[in-house]
């Protein structure tokens, strides 16, 4: 059974940055594609950044430039850097393997 389990949540100002980590494990051989989707109250979840299992990415237009998505397929991990955090970036933040699991998600909270 595959986990995945996010962290790096918070609360920060406008401006400022976060690192959200998704670690993956359980019955798996390898990492294939995997995705951020991030859910603001009210709203429907949405697609913030992917990438795929040779590397190539993907991202909304509202976070690219400010959003780096990464893996470390050593450590079983995919990463979200976030940079220049805007208060509509609020929200709860989800990892997926696009096999069907999810995580339980990490909030994130941006301040103007």
């Amino acid at each position: 059974q595959v986990q995945l389990v996010e962290s790096g949540g918070g609360l920060v100002q406008a401006g400022g940055s976060l690192r959200l980590s998704c670690a993956v494990s359980g019955s798996i051989t390898s990492i294939n594609a995997m995705g951020w989707y991030r859910q603001a109250p009210g709203k429907q979840r949405e697609l913030v950044a992917s990438i795929a299992g040779g590397g190539s990415t993907k991202y909304a237009d509202s976070v690219r430039g400010r959003f780096t998505v990464s893996r470390d397929s050593a450590k079983n991990t995919v990463y979200l850097e976030m940079n220049s955090l805007k208060p509509e970036d609020t929200g709860v933040y989800y990892c997926t393997d696009y096999r069907g699991n999810w995580g339980q998600g990490t909030q994130v909270t941006v301040s103007s």
